[in-house]
């Protein structure tokens, strides 16, 4: 059953919602290609995989030995 949730694909609203981020956020970083977050075209329709998005989430996990990857002064 798990592995059926994380191969559900989302809509583009969800995937927002799921990563606590604006709508308009997601659709910017889709467009510019600011974060590589893979989704798929359905029609004209965009719609992500949730282990896709655990997957995001979890290379931006910052850590003691990570940290300056992810500073604006680093």
């Amino acid at each position: 059953m798990l592995q059926q949730t994380k191969n559900r694909l989302l809509t583009r609203k969800e995937a927002a919602e799921y990563l606590q981020v604006d709508l308009g956020t997601l659709e910017v970083w889709a467009s510019t290609g600011r974060y590589n977050i893979p989704f798929y075209k359905v029609g004209r329709c965009a719609r992500y995989k949730q282990e896709d998005l655990d997957r995001f989430i979890e290379d931006r996990k910052v850590t003691n030995e990570n940290w300056q990857k992810f500073s604006r002064k680093g």
